[in-house]
């Protein structure tokens, strides 16, 4: 096998993404660019090829498991392992999210996935990231699914969202089981948040660039084998649960 580092960036064909998968590319990994969208998909390969990105292509559905099971056919098909995946792939659903008067499917799109969508990822590429000798996974979470934050007098946690915010704290709590599950392997597991970048997740209104937003994602990537694992990063340090 070769040994050249390859990831796997889910929902990489824009925003932070896209930012991610080139971030790693720069590095001189291979990376499989994850994502639904055919064109978009094809355009941000050939975007990060002329960069002078090793970049492949996967067709990509989180919420599918057809979709996911042929992904990881692809990147044992392409590349034998994975040595990073980076579960980005996520939905803020739609508004209004007022607990009061949200639509549940409203919550069940956003939980199908940013949580279950991660899941099925994570265990349908862990056989690939075992044979790695430094697995690593990256979940991108965001500070509003923080509890501590949401229930700090004056702490900024965005709008009442609840759906988004709620789905982020479930997927923290996931990877902190994975942790659990995986202490006695060689794979480390965190969570990273982006900060609130101008995507048009949430119609361009952030104050960070997507550059940005990809920076915590590549450092979690490339974390020394005795690094953390079932923690929660930004660009600062650690966030609280």
């Amino acid at each position: 096998m070769s040994e050249q580092t390859i990831a796997l960036v889910t929902g990489a064909n824009k925003g932070i993404g896209y930012e991610i998968a080139a971030g790693l590319g720069a590095l001189g990994w291979r990376v499989g660019v994850g994502a639904r969208d055919e064109e978009r998909r094809e355009s941000a390969v050939a975007k990060l090829q002329a960069a002078g990105v090793d970049a492949f292509g996967v067709p990509l559905d989180v919420t599918d498991d057809a979709s996911v099971t042929a992904a990881a056919g692809l990147v044992e098909d392409r590349a034998g392992r994975l040595d990073v995946l980076v579960n980005n792939a996520g939905i803020t659903g739609s508004a209004p999210q007022m607990p009061t008067t949200v639509d549940v499917a409203t919550v069940r799109a956003a939980v199908e996935t940013n949580v279950i969508g991660v899941i099925r990822v994570t265990n349908a590429m862990l056989p690939l990231l075992r044979r790695s000798a430094s697995p690593r996974i990256v979940n991108m979470s965001s500070s509003v699914g923080s509890l501590t934050l949401q229930t700090t007098p004056g702490a900024e946690t965005g709008p009442i969202a609840v759906a988004y915010s709620p789905s982020k704290t479930f997927l923290n709590a996931v990877t902190v089981q994975y942790a659990k599950e995986l202490s006695d392997t060689n794979i480390l597991i965190n969570v990273g948040c982006p900060g609130y970048c101008a995507t048009d997740l949430n119609g361009f209104r952030g104050v960070r660039t997507p550059e940005q937003g990809a920076a915590i994602a590549i450092r979690l990537a490339t974390l020394p084998d005795d690094g953390p694992t079932g923690s929660f990063f930004d660009d600062a340090g650690e966030v609280p649960w």
